[in-house]
């Protein structure tokens, strides 16, 4: 079984198919760099992924301009992102963590500040949080909204409807508010998965 392939795509240009243990479905991502990834679980063709790909070109092709400007103005110093006090940004983060977790009566059990490039929060199996050192950085709401986002994954490890259901409970209208991050995050060079 062939486990990658990269395929040339008219408009899209080169996009690399590749088989994911992790993977429950087919899972396109378009990284800063604009370049094309899809994820195919193992029960799927290499095929099947590609006709996957052309349904979606539209999608494709405007996350790859989100992406080509995000590079753009992340490698341009007139954009660069305000230097962050890390101690400072720790600080700040543990403490709305921890005061949205006694808050809203989550449990967790360690958590992670870090740069990353892509990601502004994660929550592990073992409900360990980690955060971008970045969201502390976004407004206040924004900043609630994705420790929020991470926290309720103690409980839902999917985002599946009962997640959303749980975010409309924590934050009002919980796609809205993720739509909110994610254009803020777009324009202020930071990318939320």
């Amino acid at each position: 079984m062939v486990q990658s392939k990269t395929v040339d795509i008219a408009s899209i240009g080169p996009v690399l198919f590749e088989r994911s243990r992790k993977a429950r479905r087919l899972i396109i991502s378009v990284k800063p760099s604009a370049k094309v990834r899809v994820a195919v679980p193992y029960g799927a063709s290499l095929e099947r992924a590609e006709e996957f790909v052309h349904a979606k070109m539209d999608w494709i092709q405007a996350q790859s301009v989100k992406m080509r400007a995000y590079s753009q103005n992340y490698s341009n110093p007139e954009f660069a992102v305000d230097i962050i006090d890390k101690e400072e940004a720790r600080r700040r983060l543990i403490a709305r963590l921890e005061y949205l977790a006694a808050q809203h009566g989550f449990t967790y059990n360690r958590v992670f500040i870090r740069n990353q490039k892509t990601r502004l929060g994660t929550c592990s199996s073992k409900n360990n949080i980690g955060l971008n050192i970045k969201v502390s950085c976004l407004p206040e709401e924004l900043m609630d909204y994705v420790i929020l986002h991470e926290l309720a994954h103690t409980r839902v490890k999917n985002h599946g409807k009962e997640f959303w259901t749980l975010m409309d409970e924590l934050v009002g209208d919980g796609k809205a508010a993720a739509k909110r991050v994610r254009e803020y995050s777009i324009r202020h060079l930071l990318v939320y998965r």
